[in-house]
C-alpha cells in the first residue's frame, strides 16, 4: 500500500551539503590537540551523532579526562572558518527547489543550531524550510526517531506522512523508527571515493 506524501524531511550534512570533508578536517585539529584517537572510517560510521556525545564516548572509551561541551565547542570553531567552501549536493538540493511552495519541508539535524543555519544560508536555500530541527532540540539523538518526529509536529504533518532524506545507516534507522518513508541519498549521488555521511 503506496502512502501519501504530505511533507519532506532532510538531514544536511552529507545530504543537502557536502560537509563530511571540511568536518573531518577540523575533526582531525582537534582530536591531536588532545590525544584522541578518532579514525576516518569511525568519523563516517558516527555520522549523525552531534559532537558532544562523540567526544565524551571518545573521551570515556580512551580513558580521558575532558570537559567534552568545550571540546566540542573548539570542533565547531575549528569548522566556521571553512563553510564558505561548502558545495551543495545537487542531486538532493535539486529535490528541494522542485517541492518548494508545492509541500511544507524541515530539516532535521544533529548538528548545532548555529552552524546549521548557516550552512542553509550559505547554500541560499535556508528560505525554503518552514523548520529546521537541530540537536539541541531534542533529548534523544539518532538512530532514536525524535528528530524526525519533532520536524513532522513543527511542520504540522503525521510522520505516517512524510518521507525523509538521509546519507547514514544511524540517520535511515531513525526515520523508519519514525513511521516515515526512508530515501537514502547515497542511492542518488555519486560519491568519487569513500563515502559521505552525515553529522
Amino acid at each position: 500500500m503506496s502512502r501519501i506524501i504530505k511533507g519532506l524531511i532532510f538531514d544536511c550534512d552529507g545530504t543537502l551539503a557536502d560537509t563530511m570533508p571540511l568536518h573531518w578536517r577540523a575533526w582531525q585539529m582537534v582530536t591531536r590537540r588532545h590525544g584522541l584517537y578518532f579514525p576516518e572510517d569511525r568519523f563516517y560510521a558516527l555520522g549523525g551523532v552531534p559532537s558532544r556525545d562523540i567526544i565524551k564516548m571518545l573521551a570515556e572509551e580512551q580513558d580521558r579526562s575532558l570537559d567534552h561541551i568545550a571540546v566540542a565547542h573548539e570542533k565547531e570553531e575549528a569548522y566556521l572558518p571553512m563553510l564558505g567552501m561548502v558545495e551543495p549536493i545537487h542531486a538532493v538540493v535539486d529535490i528541494v527547489h522542485a517541492n518548494a511552495g508545492k509541500l511544507p519541508m524541515a530539516v532535521a539535524s544533529g548538528g548545532t543550531n548555529k552552524i546549521i543555519n548557516q550552512v542553509l544560508e550559505h547554500l541560499k536555500i535556508r528560505h525554503l524550510f518552514a523548520a529546521v530541527v537541530t540537536s539541541e532540540m531534542v533529548r534523544n539523538q539518532k538512530p532514536a526517531p525524535d528528530i524526525f518526529l519533532e520536524a513532522a509536529r513543527r511542520i504540522g504533518v503525521p510522520p505516517e506522512c512524510c518521507r525523509a532524506y538521509e546519507d547514514t545507516d544511524l540517520g535511515l534507522q531513525a526515520i523508519r523508527a519514525a513511521g516515515m518513508e526512508a530515501v537514502d541519498v547515497r542511492e542518488l549521488i555519486r560519491v568519487p571515493s569513500g563515502g559521505r555521511n552525515g553529522a
